[in-house]
């Protein structure tokens, strides 16, 4: 059987509906993975595909979403399935529309953002490690947030750049700021349910213009960690902020913990891609080393 035909059959297996897959249509948009719409004529899916060692990758991405999903905040596709063919894994997720913002969506998308991180957790972490972007992310419990940030965040993106070769400046600051950063936290969070990637490339609006997230990397930390994210590429409305802050407000010092909780995506950039985040992780690395 071909790899389209165990899918179609693996769909029809866990919906009850008898599913005649016409060819699957490729989609575009995906550094990691390929995408593909696959239907029927009634019934359409979303599908992902990498290599077979990928697996786990996929089973972390479905329970993340099937958590965010259980909240019943912020909209998140259901995963249906996952599974392996050959030298190819796959997940299968709901097929969403996409449409256009509004005002009123972005305000709303704020609000049900703060809503999500009210859903806690007895620590920080996750029931198992999963993945931001194509790089592994350890998410053992810790009842010490300021711990966990710093062995299984940065000190990890630090570790693996110095793996990757980027020694010099970059690990001298990074050493320091591991031992002075704690000064940075200094809020106590409660551990919020993250969607952990959230950026505007893993958001979206429905054609009904309710908020969508998706790709998520979810774990229990910060809730600032979700916003820092929202801001380092931008993307998001003046809406969407003011109407969290309504929900629940920041707290004073959030300018610059954004900057330490970006630091970790901008190493995982590094590491990821080279080139001129090595550059954008030194300044943050001094900026951060001039706040403690």
């Amino acid at each position: 059987m071909s790899l389209w035909g165990e899918i179609a059959d693996q769909i029809a297996q866990a919906t009850g509906h008898g599913f005649q897959a016409q060819p699957p249509r490729g989609q575009g948009g995906g550094c990691i993975n390929q995408a593909f719409t696959l239907s029927d004529g009634v019934q359409s899916w979303f599908v992902k595909t990498n290599g077979a060692t990928r697996l786990d990758m996929f089973e972390a991405e479905s329970e993340g979403l099937n958590a965010l999903a259980a909240t019943g905040t912020l909209y998140a596709p259901r995963a249906l399935l996952t599974g392996s063919h050959g030298d190819t894994a796959y997940i299968v997720l709901e097929h969403i529309e996409f449409g256009r913002d509004s005002n009123l969506g972005w305000r709303r998308a704020g609000q049900q953002l703060a809503e999500l991180h009210r859903c806690g957790s007895h620590a920080f972490g996750w029931q198992r490690a999963n993945t931001i972007g194509a790089t592994h992310q350890s998410n053992t419990w810790q009842s010490d947030w300021v711990r966990f940030w710093r062995d299984q965040r940065l000190g990890f993106q630090l570790e693996l750049a110095a793996r990757n070769g980027h020694g010099g400046r970059l690990q001298t600051r990074g050493e320091q700021l591991l031992t002075r950063f704690a000064a940075l936290i200094d809020h106590d969070p409660p551990p919020a349910l993250l969607h952990g990637d959230l950026w505007s490339g893993n958001f979206g609006f429905t054609r009904t213009g309710e908020a969508v997230i998706y790709d998520p990397a979810t774990y229990y930390g910060d809730r600032e960690a979700d916003l820092a994210m929202t801001e380092l590429f931008g993307g998001f409305s003046a809406d969407f902020y003011a109407a969290y802050r309504e929900a629940w407000p920041i707290h004073p010092g959030y300018r610059v913990r954004k900057t330490l909780y970006n630091l970790y995506h901008v190493l995982n950039h590094l590491n990821l891609f080279g080139g001129g985040y090595l550059r954008q992780a030194e300044r943050m690395l001094d900026e951060l080393l001039a706040e403690c």
